[in-house]
């Protein structure tokens, strides 16, 4: 999230995601909203702070709007990119097998989500064409944000808070490996194993 803001939510809670939250608290939000699927990233966005809810479930808006007095996040940070999921079925699968269309539905989220005026930030990643619900996009005023990371802007005073202790980033780490074991360590991060979540490879071993 590029702006402090009273609630946040972010969409997917993998590696980006999780320092999402953390930078949002440490800017001052308020309240952090975090949406996965997955046990081991809930819990880890839980001991951080931030609030959970499940992409699967069927109440996933209504749920985002009561939990912030009907208004929606202030700002909303969409972490997932073009391998999010939907719902499954026919739609989704003649869609990710026969068209050169990405799967959007965390980006449809993030936009139905926020609330009028907010702000949407966009790290996931997108190569080709996607489908955006611009109508609720224009009504509600949106100002999105996109790209990848600024480093040469970001690294120095990243790493002056690292120093500091007003950062560990190794809370996210969770295997250790040597340069060999690259190959099976991305299968599992991919598959969703093990509690994968970010993986160090040492090339020493």
């Amino acid at each position: 999230m590029r702006h402090c803001s009273t609630t946040g939510l972010t969409c997917g809670c993998g590696p980006v995601g999780q320092f999402a939250i953390k930078s949002a608290f440490l800017l001052g939000a308020a309240r952090v909203l975090a949406i996965d699927t997955v046990p081991e990233r809930l819990a880890l966005v839980e001991r951080s702070g931030a609030e959970t809810l499940d992409y699967a479930d069927a109440d996933l808006q209504q749920k985002i709007l009561a939990m912030t007095g009907g208004k929606g996040p202030d700002a909303v940070n969409e972490a997932v990119g073009l391998e999010s999921h939907g719902p499954g079925g026919v739609i989704e699968n003649f869609e990710s097998t026969f068209t050169a269309m990405e799967r959007p539905y965390a980006l449809h989220q993030a936009i139905l989500a926020c609330r009028p005026g907010g702000t949407v930030s966009l790290p996931g990643v997108f190569i080709n064409a996607v489908t955006v619900p611009m109508g609720a996009f224009v009504a509600k005023g949106l100002t999105m944000w996109t790209g990848q990371t600024h480093v040469q802007r970001y690294l120095e005073p990243l790493m002056k808070r690292i120093e500091a202790g007003e950062i560990d980033p190794s809370f996210v780490i969770t295997h250790r490996i040597g340069l060999e074991e690259g190959p099976e360590a991305y299968k599992t991060f991919r598959d969703k194993k093990d509690g994968c979540i970010k993986v160090v490879i040492r090339p020493n071993g």
